[in-house]
């Protein structure tokens, strides 16, 4: 607000200057009561109205989409949806409309709305104070527009970064907190603006990323997470017995009151996923709130060792057999390459036939 008063208040004090000085007025026209009286009150005044009309629209507009924010960050979610406590987490707990990504993205978009209401009716207000100065509008406009599209050229990069982060926001592919997959960088969103989205990966490293060159994004907490988990068991072992046994783990898993409230749906035991020379994977899947997959998948983990130990059966153990072979040494020699060129043989000696 204070710029723009300030550009409009210089904007005045050169157009007074330029009446004063000009010299199509005459000395005797410069000091009538008429002359007098547009100078210090007709567009001085006329300017002090303009510039309380623009702070005040600026002020309303700014109120207005406060308050729709503030709208859609204070209102709750229903606490049940067709009498079910857990349809409702499921609907509202992700992606729905009061998640707090969609509260954080309606905070970015109010503030990118409040800066445009700023600049447009800050523009209105300076070209309307130049029409009141009598400077002919038309030409500033003109010249306006061969900036801009001088300046588009030259800046291609920043505009394709502002409309990828507009398209970006309006679309909600991802906002703060989210961990998301942008090829190079992955890690968890920090912040989101429309030129740079910052994440940070898991050891710390904190990855700026212009919005304008996000080819593919890949959202690991958009809505709802799953847990997958591939179970391998011996391949000599009992495969019923042992899907029977996941679908008790992980029933008992879903039951528990602190993990409850953690899983949206009931979990599910899938079956054999592969066949692999260690034994067989049985793949076992949670669909859990966004975020929360790797701690029920650690928590089951778990569980699976206690119980596997309980029952006798054993987890299969990777063997790796070493680089020099099986029984070989790292000191050992090894055979020449096949490609390798045969000893070398001294000439044979000279025969007295050769002698002169």
């Amino acid at each position: 607000m204070i710029p723009m008063v300030g550009l409009l208040a210089a904007t005045g004090a050169v157009g007074a200057a330029g009446v004063i000085a000009s010299p199509d007025i005459t000395e005797a026209e410069q000091y009538s009561a008429e002359w007098w009286r547009d100078v210090l009150l007709d567009v001085p005044l006329r300017l002090v109205g303009l510039i309380l009309f623009a702070v005040v629209a600026r002020y309303l507009a700014h109120k207005f989409i406060n308050r729709m924010v503030r709208r859609t960050v204070e209102k709750e979610p229903p606490k049940a949806v067709l009498g079910s406590a857990r349809a409702a987490r499921i609907v509202f707990g992700g992606a729905g409309a009061y998640s707090e990504r969609r509260a954080l993205r309606a905070e970015t978009i109010g503030s990118v709305l409040r800066s445009i209401t700023t600049v447009v009716i800050s523009a209105i207000a300076v070209v309307t104070a130049l029409e009141m100065l009598g400077y002919a509008v038309g030409p500033v406009l003109a010249s306006a527009g061969v900036l801009g599209v001088a300046l588009g050229f030259g800046a291609q990069n920043l505009v394709k970064d502002f409309l990828g982060g507009a398209a970006m926001l309006l679309e909600d592919q991802y906002g703060v907190g989210d961990v998301i997959d942008m090829g190079h960088a992955v890690g968890t969103v920090e912040s989101v603006s429309l030129r740079i989205t910052r994440l940070r990966s898991v050891d710390g490293t904190v990855w700026y990323v212009r919005n304008g060159e996000v080819i593919r994004v890949g959202n690991s907490s958009y809505g709802w997470s799953r847990a997958l988990l591939d179970v391998n068991v011996p391949a000599d072992a009992d495969v019923t017995r042992a899907r029977r046994l996941l679908e008790e783990i992980v029933h008992v898993l879903a039951d528990d009151p602190h993990w409850r409230e953690l899983i949206l749906e009931p979990p599910e035991v899938w079956g054999v996923e592969d066949l692999t020379p260690d034994g067989v994977l049985i793949r076992v899947v949670i669909k859990t709130k966004p975020l929360e997959q790797w701690g029920v998948a650690r928590e089951l983990r778990e569980r699976i060792k206690q119980r596997f130990d309980a029952e006798r059966l054993a987890l299969p153990v990777a063997t790796e057999t070493p680089a020099g072979g099986a029984g070989g040494s790292a000191g050992a020699v090894n055979p020449p390459p096949a490609t390798a060129p045969p000893p070398f043989a001294p000439p044979p000696p000279p025969s007295s036939s050769d002698n002169p």
